[in-house]
């Protein structure tokens, strides 16, 4: 037998560590400021020095069919950083009332209420106030008075008790150190039958330690990627049973974001779970 290299105890250390819990590897404090700091510059629609792609070029690519995008106003869709499409699996109804885990500038939120109707209801909560500053300006201009942007964290829900029928996410939750804790919150405050529906980065592999430990890594989307598997798994530790998982069509655009993916297989997914 070949001995082990250190890349290999490096990897081996890896699939032991925390995957969906990640709060012992990183500052919550920390990763929160290098967060609002980025989506700041996505929300004010700056050239920055970003890991991933923004706007309408990027929604379009991701499978947003050009007539749901002409609902959104201009300058929400201008600041979108999604990484999938997820709309036809969540399969909204009118009348619905559909929460959105880290909203941004409100691109999803605002499909959402075209789809749920004035009869629906749909909220966007967010941390990041550049963000919700835009959104919240833009649904008063626009006339969405079936929507509402909420200021707090997708770990701890400012919401009663199975209060919505659908929460929606995208290219957010692997942002969460507490993945666990965001999947049980989400659960809590769906009905019983109700759907959550989201795109989101995965790995293919768990990352190395000091790769997870990268706080500039987690804000660009990359470092708080989880193995697939380990996932679903802490949906459905949840109560929630994944019905459908797919692979979309997202690149990263930085060197050093393309080298992450190439090396643990970082890809973006979007999936369907049902709450019993």
């Amino acid at each position: 037998m070949d001995p082990a290299t250190p890349l290999d105890d490096e990897m081996a250390r890896a699939e032991t560590l925390p995957q969906a819990d990640a709060s012992s590897l990183v500052d919550a404090e920390q990763l929160e400021a290098e967060v609002k700091e980025m989506y700041r510059h996505v929300a004010r629609e700056e050239e920055a020095e970003l890991h991933f792609e923004v706007g309408r070029d990027l929604a379009l690519h991701l499978g947003y069919p050009q007539n749901v995008l002409e609902a959104v106003p201009a300058e929400a869709l201008a600041s979108f950083a999604g990484v999938g499409y997820y709309f036809e699996l969540a399969a909204l109804e009118t009348a619905e009332k559909v929460l959105d885990l880290g909203s941004g500038s409100g691109t999803d939120v605002f499909i959402a209420a075209v789809q749920v109707g004035d009869s629906g209801r749909a909220v966007g909560i967010d941390f990041t106030d550049q963000q919700l500053a835009k959104a919240r300006r833009l649904k008063d201009r626009e006339g969405f008075s079936q929507v509402e942007f909420v200021e707090g964290g997708i770990d701890d829900l400012p919401f009663e008790d199975q209060s919505f029928d659908v929460v929606i996410s995208n290219g957010v939750i692997n942002l969460s150190p507490v993945k666990s804790r965001v999947f049980a919150e989400a659960a809590r405050v769906l009905k019983p039958g109700g759907r959550v529906a989201l795109a989101d980065i995965v790995s293919g592999r768990p990352l190395k330690e000091r790769t997870r430990r990268d706080v500039d890594l987690w804000a660009a989307c990359i470092a708080g990627a989880i193995p697939r598997r380990s996932y679903v798994d802490a949906i459905e530790g949840a109560g929630l049973r994944v019905r459908e998982v797919r692979e979309n069509p997202y690149n990263f655009i930085s060197d050093r974001a393309l080298q992450a993916c190439s090396t643990y297989g970082v890809e973006s997914v979007s999936l369907l779970a049902v709450k019993d």
